[in-house]
């Protein structure tokens, strides 16, 4: 995603007397696939909203120190959002925090308890007036650098747990409460307090994605599910390392993109898979079929370490790493396999009509 980006959602276990595990996906056919939703109020009405449990409008925004919508539009699709729990009884609809970019004040606003409290109470608010289940966070990143320019300091990790205490306490038991967490190393060891932060929410969101984004200037994948010998970071690393911390897999949604990356002025070497580059364009996958097809003088390949795809133009020394339905199938199976609770992606209207991806994980979460 890097689009603002973002994670979580959940259902109900007891656990420090708060809701656990997403009991609600039980004998449902599967894990939870959880959508983040960023566009207009009718493109949702291209996809099978059917085939997603939960779908998390993005973004909501910090007024001082409140969440607020940012427009008439904005309030429009939300409400379309929650109109469709009417065709989809089983939906969850959530409102993200934030984003890349979007979260500027998160530091500071989120460093004093009155801080902390208004916006708690402003949440309660905004789901009450447009009856969604819940929030997700989306914090870009507490502790450590994220969007440049925007406050991070040491404290942000205790204070991000304040947070969703005083969240769980104003919402309490029923509203889901998730948040997206970056999928590297650095974030998962320093910004979060995980054995208290989990006791508080349903799930937490990982971006297991932009693991190689638009700062990089080597070329890898950028969302692969297994580490190489030459990237360390990937999904199955990210959810290692949470278990290995006592994090619950019943409370990892693992992260997906409907979006790839793509690098020029790369060495024809490895079929340009780690090499030098320079970062071109983010892609939505609708447009693949078009930029980076045979025609355009690209050739497809599968690095079978990373259970990933990836595709290179030698004539011009263009570079992209991308989901397609082979990697996003593994991701969802990977899922089943380890219990995960569900499967997330950045974002719905990015996928090729009438739902290439989304079928993938639909039809892979149906072959058990």
């Amino acid at each position: 995603m890097r689009f603002p980006i973002s994670m979580l959602i959940g259902a109900v276990v007891f656990l420090a007397g708060f809701p656990g595990p997403a009991r609600a996906q039980e004998g449902k056919g599967g894990p939870a696939v959880i959508a983040y939703y960023a566009d207009s109020p009718t493109a949702m009405d291209s996809f099978q909203i059917s085939k997603v449990t939960h779908i998390i409008f993005s973004f909501c925004h910090l007024q001082g120190n409140q969440l607020a919508v940012g427009n008439a539009r904005d309030s429009l699709t939300i409400k379309r959002l929650v109109e469709k729990k009417q065709e989809n009884p089983g939906l969850h609809v959530l409102l993200s925090m934030g984003g890349w970019g979007g979260c500027r004040d998160c530091s500071a606003v989120f460093s004093t308890r009155e801080g902390r409290k208004e916006f708690a109470r402003s949440v309660r608010s905004l789901l009450d007036y447009f009856q969604a289940d819940g929030i997700d966070l989306d914090w870009e990143y507490p502790a450590i650098a994220g969007f440049p320019g925007h406050q991070f300091l040491p404290e942000d990790r205790a204070n991000f747990t304040t947070l969703v205490r005083d969240l769980r306490r104003k919402l309490g038991h029923h509203k889901l409460i998730s948040f997206a967490a970056g999928g590297f190393t650095e974030y998962l060891e320093k910004s979060v307090d995980w054995k208290r932060v989990m006791r508080q929410v349903n799930f937490v969101n990982l971006m297991t994605y932009d693991l190689v984004g638009g700062y990089s200037t080597v070329t890898g994948h950028h969302t692969p599910l297994y580490s190489t010998n030459a990237e360390k970071e990937s999904a199955d690393h990210a959810v290692t390392l949470l278990t290995s911390r006592g994090v619950s897999p019943a409370k990892i949604a693992l992260g997906a993109a409907f979006y790839g990356r793509v690098f020029d002025s790369v060495p024809d070497i490895n079929h340009g898979l780690y090499q030098s580059a320079r970062f071109k364009a983010y892609v939505p996958s609708k447009f693949f079929p078009d930029l980076l097809s045979p025609e355009k003088g690209f050739i497809q390949y599968w690095d079978d370490q990373a259970q990933a795809p990836f595709s290179y133009d030698s004539a011009t020394g263009t570079f992209a790493t991308y989901e397609n339905a082979r990697s996003i199938a593994l991701k969802t199976k990977y899922v089943m396999d380890k219990k995960l609770f569900g499967i997330m992606f950045w974002q719905l209207t990015e996928d090729r009509l009438p739902g290439v991806l989304l079928d993938a994980i639909d039809e892979a979460r149906k072959a058990r």
